[in-house]
């Protein structure tokens, strides 16, 4: 991970792969077949002040900034995608958008236990009809005196349903304005009336991830519950995604690299025909073409986030990133269990479960598709 690092970030990353390996990855197995998010690994990443990374220290935070998160994202996601998607989530989509937009009395009220770790949040955008369109948006919340009432649905929700799970953030549309929807933001804490977190999901992979539907029922909020103005919740959450799709580029390289780990490992331990299995040389090829993955997604999601941390123009870069790093973890994941053989289909291999969990990887926080493009779009090809 010391590719172009200073020394405090070569620091960090030294620390969050000596925790990864120790403490996150030893739980992976047995949480991952219960489905469990661990609790007591969420805290300790609180200790560690991971979840305030990138925010200033007034609010709790670490003075960091958003290579800083990545940093340690990406070494989570070498061992534990779960763990790493909570971390990402947790900033990205759970305090990012109170920090970025919310009043200075939200702040001071909801961000020190969220960069604590001692709270979760979650972020209320994709829903059955909406997704990458998130112009289609169905859920609605209308004026009613000092109060707004929610009514309408969310899916594929990250840490909306822990046990300490404080807030939602969702978007509703709030009216029209020259025909178009008016989507605003709005925070619904947990336990308000008429807001329900379904059961979780049965996933394919992140299965130690907490992820929920949800519904809204007639549930009212203050007013001052709206996250910044009224009807910037669509471009807001554009700014949010374009930062998330970093970190999620980051959790990819992880997720590539754990693979190539393990890869070489087996390949050296392995004997196969008399020989160690890392002496043929279409394994040697297989292992060197995962390492040159790895490499161009660090070095894309560097770029990206150096970018924004300088307050340069980064969407295009962030969506190359996303692309690069997506593809490199799914090729990795799929050529580490075909070295692995049988062994690569037992989920007790960490590649078996880095198979399940990658494809995701390709899905959220916007698609494949949407990152050609909005990199088809930065070429100046909108149709």
């Amino acid at each position: 991970m010391n590719e172009q690092l200073t020394d405090e970030e070569r620091e960090l990353a030294s620390m969050v792969r000596d925790f990864a390996d120790t403490v996150v990855a030893p739980q992976a197995y047995e949480a991952d077949r219960t489905h469990t998010l661990s609790m007591d690994v969420v805290a300790q990443m609180g200790d560690l002040g991971l979840f305030g990374l990138p925010f200033p220290e007034e609010y709790g935070g670490q003075g960091g900034d958003y290579m800083a998160l990545g940093i340690a994202i990406e070494a989570l996601g070498r061992v534990d995608q779960s763990i790493a998607i909570t971390l990402e989530a947790g900033v990205s989509l759970g305090a990012m958008p109170v920090f970025r937009f919310g009043s200075e009395e939200q702040k001071q009220e909801l961000l020190p236990d969220l960069l604590a770790g001692r709270a979760l949040a979650g972020f209320g955008l994709t829903e059955p009809e909406a997704g990458s369109d998130a112009g289609a948006t169905r859920t609605t919340a209308r004026r009613e005196g000092e109060e707004w009432v929610i009514d309408g649905s969310k899916q594929f929700i990250t840490n909306s349903g822990t046990p300490i799970t404080r807030f939602v953030t969702v978007t509703a549309v709030t009216g029209t304005e020259g025909g178009r929807k008016r989507i605003s933001t709005i925070i619904v804490p947990n336990g308000t009336p008429g807001f329900t977190v379904e059961a979780p999901y049965d996933k394919v992979g992140w299965n130690a991830s907490d992820t929920h539907p949800l519904t809204f029922d007639g549930a009212r909020v203050p007013a001052a519950n709206l996250l910044g103005t009224e009807g910037s919740g669509f471009r807001n959450f554009l700014s949010i995604l374009d930062e998330g799709r970093i970190a999620i580029a980051a959790l990819s390289t992880g997720a590539a690299e754990g693979c190539l780990e393990a890869s070489v490992e087996y390949a050296k331990s392995r004997t196969i025909f008399g020989s160690a299995l890392s002496t043929r040389q279409n394994a040697q090829f297989t292992l060197a073409r995962m390492r040159a993955r790895v490499h161009t997604a660090r070095l894309a999601w560097h770029h990206a986030a150096r970018l924004r941390d300088a307050g340069e123009p980064f969407a295009e870069q962030a969506a190359i990133a996303k692309l690069v790093a997506g593809e490199a973890a799914m090729d990795n994941a799929r050529e580490a269990t075909q070295i692995f053989g049988g062994n690569g289909f037992m989920n007790e291999f960490p590649v078996a479960r880095h198979y399940r969990d990658s494809k995701i990887l390709e899905i959220g926080e916007g698609t494949t598709e949407v990152q050609l493009l909005v990199i088809a779009r930065a070429l100046g090809l909108a149709g």
